[in-house]
């Protein structure tokens, strides 16, 4: 059996270093994504979220497996964060945040394959947030990065750093971007691992 390993591929924008902010080229990816609003420990809407596309994106994996006979991992999740005022986002006002949550898919997922398993899913899962999901290529280009290890609440210190390589280089441009390489079920939150990227220009 085949075998897709997108991470080991894409290393450069999936494994950086925690040491140093690093500036990456980031490629038109195609993404299953959904929008959503408000704080992502306390919305409901943002538990429905994440597991309309993980639902989606396993359904759509084991289909291409079943199919083709071609096997990969599932890409972490992903999230673009902002707020319609930035001081509340600046101020952490969870309730006002807006989000999109994301999962990279293969190339070898043709777009009929993801429509038929969000028709699977819809269908026996009765998800609620599963009529929301878009596929769609998402297009960064010129970004900042850095690996965050610990809580999500101590990520501080290291978005200064992020934003002050940034400045010394051009200014912020596009959306707080993060990739949660850990599965925050099992991992003790100090070892959480977070990429962290900014679009620049």
């Amino acid at each position: 059996m085949a075998r897709i390993d997108l991470k080991r591929e894409l290393k450069h924008l999936y494994s950086p270093s925690a040491k140093a902010v690093v500036e990456v080229d980031v490629p038109a990816l195609r993404f299953l994504m959904i929008d959503g609003q408000g704080d992502p420990n306390t919305t409901p809407a943002y538990a429905e979220a994440v597991e309309a596309l993980f639902s989606v994106s396993y359904t759509a994996k084991f289909m291409v497996k079943r199919a083709a006979g071609i096997d990969y991992a599932v890409m972490p999740l992903e999230g673009l964060w902002w707020a319609d005022d930035h001081a509340a986002f600046a101020a952490n006002d969870r309730a006002r945040w807006r989000w999109t949550m994301m999962i990279l898919q293969p190339d070898v997922v043709e777009d009929a394959v993801l429509e038929a398993a969000i028709t699977q899913v819809r269908d026996r899962k009765r998800l609620p947030a599963v009529h929301r999901l878009r596929l769609e290529w998402f297009v960064e280009g010129r970004c900042a990065q850095v690996l965050h290890v610990g809580p999500f609440t101590e990520e501080g210190p290291t978005i200064e750093r992020l934003h002050a390589f940034i400045a010394e280089r051009g200014r912020l441009a596009g959306k707080h971007h993060e990739i949660y390489l850990s599965d925050i079920r099992r991992a003790h939150p100090a070892k959480w691992r977070t990429v962290i990227r900014q679009p620049m220009a």
